[in-house]
């Protein structure tokens, strides 16, 4: 198979890279850019434990290859914070509401709620759970979770 060259802006780094046309771009952020935070739950885009930014739309990073950001802004988890490390709203939200529990999925809801947050700063009850519905949590913190988003919401 061959491969192609990609160049990409990942949390505002330009990176560039040769990679093979099926590699998928969570397995591009995960290895080759050491970015683990995006996490593999189903690979199958049902679980949104791999949700990322890509040009400021929440997408699924496990059905998505690498050559399909070539030329895209890509944030993820660990760009969603301040480059001091103070947390985003929304992160420290979840972190005050209890919004984590095993924190596997938690990645995937901060960076789907931030999306959410970006495009409707004052979401009903309604959107937000229609918002985080392709995220799955295995440890059922959902209560917390709708919480943090409310709480993140009434802040911005």
């Amino acid at each position: 198979m061959t491969d192609v060259s990609i160049r990409v802006s990942v949390n505002g780094i330009a990176r560039r890279a040769t990679v093979p046309a099926r590699l998928t771009l969570a397995d591009f952020l995960r290895v080759n850019c050491g970015l683990t935070g995006t996490h593999l739950g189903c690979e199958h885009g049902v679980c949104g434990a791999c949700t990322i930014l890509v040009d400021g739309d929440a997408v699924r990073a496990c059905l998505m290859f690498a050559v399909q950001a070539d030329g895209a802004e890509v944030t993820t988890i660990e760009g969603i914070g301040e480059p001091d490390g103070t947390l985003s709203p929304v992160q420290a939200a979840f972190r005050d509401h209890h919004g984590l529990q095993c924190g596997f999925c938690t990645p995937g809801f901060v960076i789907s709620a931030t999306a959410l947050l970006r495009e409707n700063p004052s979401p009903s009850e309604h959107e937000i759970r229609d918002a985080l519905s392709g995220n799955l949590c295995r440890c059922t913190g959902y209560q917390g979770i709708l919480a943090a988003v409310r709480a993140a919401a009434s802040e911005s």
